[in-house]
């Protein structure tokens, strides 16, 4: 959980103190790990669960910070967005039945907030990105007032001095200009904690690297964004554009995004990880650092190392060392940050099981992973299952293999070894390995998203299918048996009545457009060709600047010298517009009062679809 008492450099005192008290920390961090002063057993994890607030129409509520108030429970905390928040679940010893007693807290939790949700007309959901979010819910008007995210949005806004630009390429594309970090809130992920030993960091963090490929394609769980199909794990694309503090000119000295897989093997000890974190990248806040003096940690005491937490705290390494204290002492752990959350809680403690497993029963012969295998296949393997999940093909060990069998054949069994080395309760590793068996023989949660988004834009326009499939996911989540045995949305389980309908519900986005200086005869024919009755004009700022309709053209058909004339000259130039959040009824009126068929639909003066009376 991130450090909320924050502050910006106001000064370049402030600058200077900060870094001294980390270049003081760095060796408090040297001086304990030659003291052999962490903790090394026993194995603790833990976990981070994130997840969605909607209202009863599926699309996100702004209402997160009334229901984390009368939650009132220390588990629970703010997240970027007024409809995301989150749960600190307890750390447990890695034995017994610890996984089954982790999803009985995290459960018990949910149903917590859940009836608290529910007084607040809001439902909880877990889902990598929510579909329904829109550029609506992107506005600054939906950053959580804590103090922290606004500090972190202003200084990276500051640092790039341009907007945000975001571009996905999959089976669909996405290309959005934003003037705040917001894009990183539409990210939920289930975050799973595992303490290493300090002396094995190394290898630790060096195998987590190599395993990430794997693990993530059977755990991916986002497929859409704005109804858009992009990656099997967009979270890993969107996260990673978001927050980029680096222009497109790259004239900052920051080689690689916050948000990074790394660029090379790990070497050395945390410490010496950190010192190339504080090199890498610029320092975005501070706080206040009243720490144990240099007697007092001499004397046994363990200092908190705020300094540092508050760096790494705005790096985002999808496998992140942490440094924690438990019961006095200190320890360091691997923070797993590319699995998402959802799509219920029995696939993610499955995945937490699976990831841990794999983790703990690394063979003696993999210890020096880094000599191997090359870490660009690695790096590789990782985007490869972001982009196409239990499709991927990865280089492992010198082969090329499919995810299904290097899962199946390969890592399965090492995590059986693995969790049965710790004690584990063989029917919890049963239980839960056994949902990685069957997703990786049937389909994943980005999969049932996939094909349940396509079956349901067969019957209805994207933005009600996309509440459909969330209503859809709702359902199915509160029965709690994992994504494997879903059945795909009926299409019944949502609908939108009449008079809550707005105009981005109904508004038609594929939108063919023209320029001022176009052929106005190949417009002409354009419109005869696709049956179009209007076309909206705009100019070179890309504003909408008139509108031309078949009525008007029609007459012109069979008049060649006016059809190599300007478009400005046949246009109409005095129209009416609408906002896309006005209503349905909103728009029947204004076109029935005006006598018009055709409504432009305008985001300040962003052409952002249209309406017409077939639309109606």
């Amino acid at each position: 959980m991130g450090e909320l008492k924050v502050k910006r450099f106001e000064r370049h005192a402030d600058k200077a103190n900060y870094i001294s008290q980390l270049l003081k920390e760095i060796e408090i961090l040297e001086f304990l790990i030659k003291e052999k002063r962490f903790e090394r057993k026993p194995i603790r994890i833990g976990a981070e669960q994130e997840f969605c607030v909607t209202q009863n129409n599926w699309e996100p509520n702004n209402n997160a910070g009334d229901i984390l108030e009368e939650v009132n429970d220390p588990h629970f905390t703010h997240e970027l967005t007024r409809y995301n928040l989150e749960i600190n679940l307890d750390p447990l010893v890695l034995k017994g039945s610890c996984f089954s007693e982790l999803h009985w807290q995290l459960d018990l939790l949910l149903d917590k907030v859940s009836q608290v949700a529910d007084k607040h007309d809001s439902k909880i959901v877990l889902t990598g990105i929510l579909p329904t979010i829109g550029s609506d819910h992107l506005e600054k008007d939906y950053m959580t007032p804590a103090k922290r995210y606004d500090l972190l949005n202003k200084s990276i806004k500051e640092i790039r001095q341009k907007d945000i630009e975001l571009h996905i390429k999959g089976v669909d594309e996405i290309n959005l200009y934003h003037d705040s970090i917001l894009y990183e809130g539409c990210n939920t992920s289930f975050q799973a904690h595992l303490q290493i030993d300090p002396e094995d960091f190394i290898s630790a963090y060096n195998w987590a690297q190599a395993i990430s490929g794997p693990v993530l394609s059977i755990c991916t769980n986002s497929p859409l964004l704005m109804g858009k199909e992009l990656w099997e794990e967009t979270r890993i694309a969107l996260f990673t554009q978001s927050i980029d503090t680096r222009p497109s000119s790259f004239v900052l000295n920051e080689r690689e995004s916050r948000v990074s897989f790394g660029n090379q093997w790990v070497k050395g000890t945390i410490a010496d990880f950190l010192k190339d974190e504080i090199i890498g990248y610029r320092s975005l806040i501070t706080g206040d650092f009243n720490d144990l003096s240099w007697e007092e940690i001499k004397g046994g005491m363990t200092p908190k190392l705020k300094a540092l937490g508050l760096l790494n705290g705005t790096i985002y390494k999808w496998n992140r060392p942490c440094y924690g204290i438990t019961d006095g002492l200190p320890h360091l752990r691997i923070e797993n940050r590319y699995i998402p959350a959802g799509p219920t809680t029995e696939d993610e403690i499955a995945n937490m099981m699976f990831w841990v497993g794999i983790m703990q029963g690394r063979p003696a012969e993999w210890d020096n992973v880094h000599e191997r295998m090359d870490f660009k296949d690695v790096k590789g393997n990782f985007f490869n299952a972001a982009r196409y999940g239990m499709a991927s093909q990865f280089y492992w060990d010198g082969k090329l293999c499919s995810s299904r069998d290097l899962i199946l054949d390969t890592l399965l069994p090492m995590a059986y070894k693995g969790l049965y080395k710790m004690d584990l309760e063989p029917k919890d590793v049963e239980r839960y390995l056994s949902v990685i068996e069957r997703r990786a023989k049937t389909r994943g949660g980005s999969r049932w998203i996939t094909e349940a988004y396509r079956s349901l834009r067969k019957k209805a326009n994207r933005p009600e299918a996309l509440r459909i499939l969330v209503a859809a996911m709702h359902e199915r989540q509160n029965k709690k048996y994992a994504v494997d045995a879903w059945e795909l949305p009926r299409g019944d389980e949502f609908a939108t009545k009449d008079e809550a309908r707005k105009v981005k519900d109904i508004m038609n986005t594929r939108v063919i457009t023209v320029l001022e200086n176009d052929s106005l005869e190949l417009v002409l024919k354009t419109m005869q060709w696709k049956d179009i009755h209007h076309m909206p004009v705009l100019n070179k700022k890309q504003e909408l600047s008139g509108l031309l309709s078949w009525k008007d053209m029609e007459q012109y058909l069979d008049e060649p010298e006016i059809l190599r004339g300007r478009i400005d000259a046949l246009m109409q130039r005095d129209l009416i517009t609408i906002d896309k959040s006005a209503s349905h009824a909103e728009a029947k009126d204004l076109m029935q009062s005006n006598n018009i068929n055709c409504l432009p639909v305008l985001q300040g003066k962003r052409l952002v679809g249209i309406i017409t009376s077939n639309d109606l």
